[in-house]
């Protein structure tokens, strides 16, 4: 196990809150960067969200060059509140049309590399509720400032609701300590470094990106670590503390649906990679109950192990851009 990774590329998003000398690295390197929000019936944040990027990463500081918000089919104000503010919007089905449609982030994050243009993609999601501009110049820091870091993930205080706008302090992130760390502890235990490996902010480069699959739904971030481990190794790596993040806390029976796809997604990568030999295929149907009116009812939910190729193999973004390589 690597244990100097822990120190030596773990950051605190201040040590990046220069923005003019942030901005004078991207110019030095010729960088362009691209913010995408992945949404779904986030009526309640986006607007905030994107004014608050806006306004201090592109007019205050031109530190970001477009921001695109690609949905996954909202039903509520998302979208026509996103274009109300003029950033791009896309729906995710739109992107790509001639392709099998899947839902999920995995999918919207994929179709990103297609729309973006930056050389640098940063991703928030967008149910953030304290949202901060640190939660993208954070991220942004060691990639304008490194020549070898080429991938960032967000850490932080993960406060968990206990009743109307009440909190308690920590909490939050309970899938990544009960399923995620003791997963990689067993089979990869230098990956257990990643305080918290499915945050949904992290930003890299587009050589990075373009080079790996995406699981559609949940597992998509635990596919992109172990996949970015295996291909160029924890250098190219490092986190960040955003200090704290506040969001709407999701119930016990989603995060098991959540863990299910994530513990199916880990299965798979660590099959493929020849360290485990799975004697029977998986199932892909989540099982839980729920007690109703005395009577146990089985809630069966269905999920397809769907998987995006790399980008840089798909005939229209070859046509588009020139896929690249990491150093």
């Amino acid at each position: 196990m690597n244990r100097t990774w822990i120190e030596s590329n773990t950051f605190h998003h201040s040590e990046f809150k220069d923005l003019d000398r942030l901005v004078a690295e991207k110019r030095r390197k010729k960088l362009s960067i691209s913010l995408c929000l992945p949404t779904l019936n986030e009526e309640k944040t986006i607007a905030k969200e994107i004014v608050i990027m806006k306004s201090e990463l592109m007019t205050r500081c031109p530190l970001l060059d477009e921001i695109v918000v690609i949905d996954s089919g909202s039903t509520d104000k998302t979208r026509d509140i996103a274009r109300s503010y003029d950033v791009t919007v896309h729906e995710a089905d739109d992107i790509l049309p001639h392709l099998e449609k899947f839902k999920g982030k995995g999918e919207n994050l994929w179709k990103a590399l297609y729309v973006t243009r930056g050389d640098i993609i940063v991703y928030i999601d967008a149910d953030i509720k304290n949202i901060h501009h640190r939660f993208a110049y954070g991220l942004l820091g060691p990639l304008l400032l490194s020549d070898t870091i080429k991938f960032t993930k967000a850490f932080y205080d993960r406060p968990i609701s206990v009743g109307e706008n009440k909190w308690r302090p920590t909490g939050g992130g309970r899938v990544t300590e009960l399923v995620t760390r003791p997963l990689f502890a067993l089979f990869m235990p230098d990956l257990t470094q990643i305080l918290q490996p499915l945050s949904g902010e992290y930003a890299g480069y587009r050589s990075i990106f373009e080079n790996i699959p995406f699981p559609v739904g949940y597992g998509v971030e635990t596919g992109m670590l172990i996949d970015m481990h295996e291909k160029w190794g924890l250098e190219v790596i490092a986190q960040v503390d955003l200090d704290r993040r506040v969001h709407r806390n999701q119930g016990t029976k989603a995060l098991g649906r959540m863990a299910f796809v994530i513990i199916r997604t880990f299965l798979k990568r660590i099959e493929r990679l020849g360290r485990v030999d799975i004697k029977q295929n998986l199932f892909d149907e989540m099982i839980q109950y729920s007690l109703i009116r005395g009577k146990l009812r089985p809630e069966i939910r269905l999920f397809e192990q769907c998987e995006r190729p790399p980008m840089a193999t798909v005939t229209e973004y070859r046509e588009k851009f020139a896929p690249g390589n990491p150093d």
